[in-house]
């Protein structure tokens, strides 16, 4: 229920923000009006304002499939709002080094929830890391699609280059697997087990 409630909160307020510049400009991230005016709320509400219906619709549809099978996972570890809870923290923590890389820079903005989603992703990669995905109709192993989404990333990051924060997706992956490992250690070895155990 939880992840379909972020589901329609993020597809509302995105929807809403594509007919209206002012909304837009009120949550995204735009560093200076933390650093300069303690807007302290864009650390989150940039996770719910999407550039275009793509990004909206490639975002959402991820954390519908993997987000329902995460949420029950965290609502036994840590109560009804759990998933909540992880969510939230995963948009703040995935775009934190982002903020700071730029709090001075008033031409910098990012929005969309990737960094949380890319929380998602992972976390559910380790429990379920041979489990078949489908990435733009093809379908593999999630951990295969792990290391080639982190390559790229990487890659990506490094090169500095187009209007998508490769950061926040790493930092939301990281904070994922890192989150998950810390209420339930145990998932690591069955992690381990999994691993040892290919299924294609």
């Amino acid at each position: 229920m939880i992840t379909l409630i972020i589901i329609a909160i993020t597809c509302v307020v995105s929807f809403m923000a594509f007919k209206n510049a002012r909304l837009m400009n009120d949550l995204i991230l735009w560093p200076p009006a933390i650093t300069r005016s303690r807007e302290y709320h864009r650390l989150v509400t940039y996770g719910v304002v999407h550039a275009d219906f793509n990004h909206l619709l490639f975002n959402m549809i991820t954390l519908f499939f993997f987000g329902r099978a995460m949420e029950g996972f965290y609502t036994a570890s840590l109560g009804a709002l759990g998933f909540a809870l992880f969510y939230i923290v995963a948009l703040v923590v995935s775009i934190l080094p982002t903020y700071l890389k730029n709090r001075n820079n008033s031409n910098y903005r990012s929005l969309g929830a990737s960094g949380a989603v890319s929380a998602v992703l992972f976390a559910y990669i380790l429990l379920a890391p041979w489990s078949r995905i489908v990435v733009f109709v093809l379908p593999m192993p999630a951990i295969v699609y792990a290391v080639l989404y982190l390559g790229y990333s990487i890659y990506m990051d490094r090169r500095g280059q187009g209007n998508v924060n490769h950061s926040a997706h790493l930092w939301g992956a990281a904070f994922g697997v890192a989150f998950t490992l810390l209420i339930r250690p145990e998932v690591f070895s069955h992690f381990l087990g999994q691993l040892a155990q290919p299924r294609f």
